[in-house]
């Protein structure tokens, strides 16, 4: 994962967020939510978002991820022999 300062993340335009802020703060732009500037951020952004997010934010930043990154979050190997392992 890149190194994402503190100083990179407030320079990141709205669209590296998955969830953007609302506005507020300095130069009318919030800090916003899961920074997905590249793919391991992305990932990061889900899983994250899948331990803490609300049904809501789960979907927005699915849907971010999705939109960003098309290749993320799909199966790679969906015929996987321990899928049925007893």
């Amino acid at each position: 994962m890149a190194k994402l300062t503190a100083a990179k993340r407030k320079k990141l335009p709205r669209s590296s967020f998955a969830l953007p802020g609302k506005g507020e703060g300095s130069q009318g732009k919030g800090a916003g939510s899961y920074p997905i500037p590249d793919a391991s951020h992305a990932r990061n952004a889900l899983a994250r978002v899948s331990q803490h997010g609300s049904p809501a934010e789960k979907s927005r930043v699915r849907l971010a991820v999705k939109r960003k990154f098309p290749g993320i979050g799909q199966e790679k190997n969906p015929g996987s022999k321990y899928r049925d392992a007893k």
